[in-house]
């Protein structure tokens, strides 16, 4: 029997049904434009999951998925047991605490900033200046990096030795590393940051800024009582996507910064994948790591989102 639905006629304001089947082929079409997405998720983001059985495998390439050795929870317990496991669980949780500070809250501050640029012009000019660090590659942005700090030809190490002082290793110092971290992520990705809350701000209704005008209020209060409540569900949502990526980190940025002398803070599970899963080929390692960080991710947007709902906000289900 197919299976019935039943809807309203807009034109005679009366109940009708047909077969669920009927009205796919009637509305074919939408379907079709819609196929290309979903062929996009079945074969990228569902298929894949089977990979995440590989965690409990011994994998081997040569013997193959069916082939290969189960072994339970085995490989969990050896990065548990892992006498790098806390190092990593730290320097992540540091690297991405340091982040969530500093550089969440910065784009929001340069959207506020542009929106009150009212000269198009030369808002527009500051838009494409602050959004061209995300085009260029972490390569670039590292080798910028080597150029500016390094202690041989780095440009800043040169003004600190000309003005009679020692130079800094600031590439090869540990405590460094978080810091320099953050501010080339900064750099790099808070004027992409802003496109959203930008988006949000366009949103606002003028007449609210009008009727502040005619109150008195200037522009300070007008961000604080007008723009900030308007472009709240916006940042709360994104700090709770922000929030679910904590285990995650920049591991190209991290890989192409690290070197021995910075690695007991820059060892993050991003690159203990990386070394364990493909230079050493134990691929169950590493589909371990990600399926680990996956659940630390889905467990803090559920906390994060649960929490948010019961302060009265708008989470993001």
């Amino acid at each position: 029997m197919k299976p019935q639905i039943t809807t309203v006629n807009r034109a005679t304001g009366k109940l009708q049904s047909g077969s669920l089947l009927s009205r796919m082929y009637k509305h074919r079409m939408i379907y079709l434009l819609i196929l290309p997405g979903l062929l996009y998720f079945l074969l990228f983001k569902i298929v894949p999951l089977w990979g995440l059985l590989l965690a409990f495998q011994d994998y081997n390439p040569f013997l193959g998925f069916t082939g290969s050795e189960w072994v339970g929870f085995k490989h969990f317990n050896e990065l548990f047991a892992s006498s790098n496991f806390y190092i990593m669980l730290r320097n992540t949780l540091a690297i991405n605490l340091i982040a969530l500070v500093f550089h969440f809250p910065l784009p929001i501050l340069l959207a506020l900033m542009l929106n009150e640029i009212r000269h198009e012009t030369f808002k527009r000019i500051n838009q494409s200046i602050v959004y061209l660090p995300h085009f260029l590659s972490w390569v670039v942005v590292a080798s910028m990096t080597f150029f500016l700090l390094s202690t041989d030809v780095g440009i800043v190490n040169k003004l600190i030795a000309q003005s009679g002082k020692d130079t800094i290793s600031f590439l090869s110092e540990p405590n460094y590393f978080w810091g320099l971290l953050t501010a080339q992520s900064m750099w790099k990705e808070a004027g992409w940051g802003t496109i959203i809350f930008l988006a949000a701000m366009a949103g606002v209704d003028p007449q609210r800024y009008e009727a502040a005008v005619v109150d008195g209020a200037g522009r300070f209060r007008q961000i604080w009582h007008i723009t900030l409540p308007a472009i709240r569900p916006t940042i709360i949502i994104l700090l709770i996507l922000r929030l679910g990526s904590m285990a995650d980190t920049g591991f190209e940025q991290i890989l192409l910064m690290m070197n021995p002398l910075v690695r007991s803070v820059g060892e993050v599970f991003d690159t203990y994948s990386y070394t364990y899963g493909i230079l050493q080929g134990k691929i169950s390692i590493g589909v371990t790591v990600g399926l680990f960080k996956g659940l630390v991710g889905l467990f803090l947007i559920v906390a994060a989102n649960k929490i948010v709902r019961r302060l009265g906000h708008e989470g993001i289900y």
